[in-house]
């Protein structure tokens, strides 16, 4: 029989267990709608396949999804993020997990056919490679009901595909969802991106200048945290309305060209390449802290930071000193990899309660419907609403009718 799992140390398990465990304590919500969809049956005997940064949180969504009934494949949509004692506790629990911490690419899309040839019901997708992957392979998606598309990123990507008229699939944009993305982009992100800049490199950032490349919600999230912390915050933008809008927020907007010479710390958040290339670099500070906050490592041009350089080293966990040829040194953090994730513990629990929540709704959604049409739906607004409702309840809030 083939192995239904993949890790990096099966023996890792315990600790994963116990990091589930705990965020199981901060996630009534999804408790809630657990309780509610599994009286239906309708997860009982479906196969679902999960590609999404593989952390306790994500894991204690694919053992809800197992416990309804249902066989579940889950692998990282990003190899950096992934948890290798996370990955470890769903395999000795039952789940066909796939998936080590810096795959290679070749590990990784070899990772994601591991979980797609499975005759898969629906996916949770998340930056959009699954759905990439199935129509490149569409003999793999021939049972497929929906893709549940978590990130901002893969959603432009299915919005792209639509638009050219190659959407093969039924798919919704769980992060237009107003109960994911007015929360998770925004104080998930925010919260978590400092959390783990401040880990890694252990210094203060009040009354530093700290460069946002990017006005959406997460960088509006990132921005107000810096804020908060005493920083003096830029913006780049290539949106007129959101660099209006980050001036009217209190933020310095300016061109990354000119920003470029006056950060201390850096922070990408648009989903886009090269935001910042190595002509921005040569012009930082001395001692500058570079990372990325989008979902792709592709922001920073590190490919050529690393081939123009003349020494790299790591000097501590998750920070890589880069010596250039102006004589200036400068730190990138994750190898510029999603910060939150790659160099920490990803978005708090209870922020991620209202995210997974959306995708239980939206897989519930997909499974309960005989067939949808291969097109781009938006969370139903019943099963937003839900996820909105559910977390007051929980919160003990009541509001006017």
């Amino acid at each position: 029989m083939e192995n239904n799992f993949l890790v990096k140390d099966i023996n890792l398990a315990p600790k994963g267990e116990q990091q589930i465990e705990w965020v199981s304590n901060w996630m009534p919500v999804l408790d809630g709608l657990y309780e509610k969809f599994n009286k239906t049956g309708v997860f009982q005997n479906k196969k679902i396949a999960l590609c999404i940064h593989l952390e306790a949180k994500t894991a204690y969504l694919a053992l809800a999804i197992k416990k309804m009934g249902a066989q579940v494949w889950v692998t990282s949509s990003n190899p950096l993020s992934t948890k290798d004692e996370v990955a470890a506790a769903l395999a000795v629990n039952g789940i066909h997990v796939f998936a080590k911490h810096a795959a290679s690419k070749t590990e990784y899309w070899s990772y994601l056919e591991s979980i797609l040839k499975n005759k898969l019901d629906a996916t949770v997708d998340d930056g959009g490679d699954i759905c990439e992957y199935l129509h490149e392979h569409p003999e793999y998606g021939i049972n497929i009901k929906g893709i549940c598309e978590e990130t901002t990123t893969g959603v432009n990507r299915l919005k792209a595909l639509e638009k050219e008229g190659n959407l093969k699939y039924p798919a919704i944009a769980v992060n237009d969802a107003k109960s994911k993305h007015l929360f998770d982009n925004r104080y998930g992100t925010g919260q978590s991106t400092w959390t783990a800049i401040t880990h890694l490199t252990n210094l203060n950032i009040a009354g530093k200048v700290v460069v946002v490349a990017g006005y959406g919600w997460v960088g509006k999230g990132v921005a107000v945290r810096a804020d908060g912390m005493g920083a003096e915050v830029i913006v780049t933008e290539v949106d007129p309305w959101k660099a209006l809008e980050a001036r009217m927020d209190g933020h310095r907007v300016m061109k990354m060209e000119d920003a470029s010479s006056l950060g201390d710390f850096f922070v990408t958040t648009t989903g886009l390449s090269d935001i910042i290339n190595y002509g921005h670099i040569l012009k930082m500070k001395n001692g500058a802290f570079l990372s990325n906050a989008g979902h792709f490592d592709f922001e920073i041009d590190i490919p050529t930071l690393k081939k123009k350089a003349k020494s790299f080293t790591v000097v501590r966990k998750e920070v890589e000193e880069y010596k250039l040829e102006n004589g200036k040194t400068i730190y990138v953090l994750a190898r510029g990899g999603i910060i939150n994730i790659a160099g920490g513990l990803g978005h708090p629990a209870d922020i991620m309660d209202m995210s997974f929540s959306v995708q239980l709704g939206c897989l519930y959604y997909f499974l309960s419907k005989e067939d949808s049409e291969a097109k781009l739906y938006s969370v139903p607004e019943e099963i937003d609403r839900l996820v909105a409702e559910e977390k007051l309840r929980v919160e003990g809030i009541q509001i006017d009718h």
